[in-house]
């Protein structure tokens, strides 16, 4: 499927993946955890704590719920924004606005939707630091929809 033919889902499927993988590494770094760990935390959304004590099964369930995750996230991005990001200068700031509303959605209302019904911790170090990640998600989803759908207005 050729990204000049389906810029959209393109812009979706470069954004969501890359930055979706990248959230995975931003959250080991920031907590310290090995990926694997952070995975059945993401896994822990739907099977709750004992996700924690599975295998390589359950972290395999958290990338893949990481990834649909991500994907949505991507998709709502390059809907709201199609009309105007190819032209557009500012994408950077954005993305960056996008991955504010991005932490704050996930943070304060999904995670303690979840089966883990967790709240946020709250450091300041935590955070800034997951502030920032989500901000490079956002950078790096509105990049793939600035570059996508750019290239098919050529």
């Amino acid at each position: 499927m050729s990204g000049s033919r389906h810029p959209a889902l393109a812009a979706t499927l470069w954004g969501g993946l890359v930055a979706g993988t990248l959230d995975i590494g931003a959250a080991s770094l920031i907590s310290g955890y090995s990926p694997v760990v952070i995975l059945k935390y993401v896994a822990g959304g739907v099977l709750g704590k004992a996700s924690l004590a599975g295998g390589f099964s359950n972290a395999a369930l958290g990338m893949l719920l990481q990834w649909i995750m991500s994907l949505i996230i991507a998709a709502v991005f390059v809907l709201i924004t199609r009309r105007h990001i190819a032209a557009n200068r500012r994408w950077p700031v954005w993305g960056v606005a996008y991955g504010v509303v991005v932490f704050f959605v996930m943070n304060y209302v999904v995670v303690p939707l979840s089966a883990l019904h967790a709240t946020p911790h709250f450091s300041v170090f935590s955070f800034v630091a997951n502030l920032a990640a989500m901000l490079l998600f956002g950078w790096i989803v509105a990049f793939f929809a600035k570059s996508k759908l750019a290239a098919a207005t050529r």
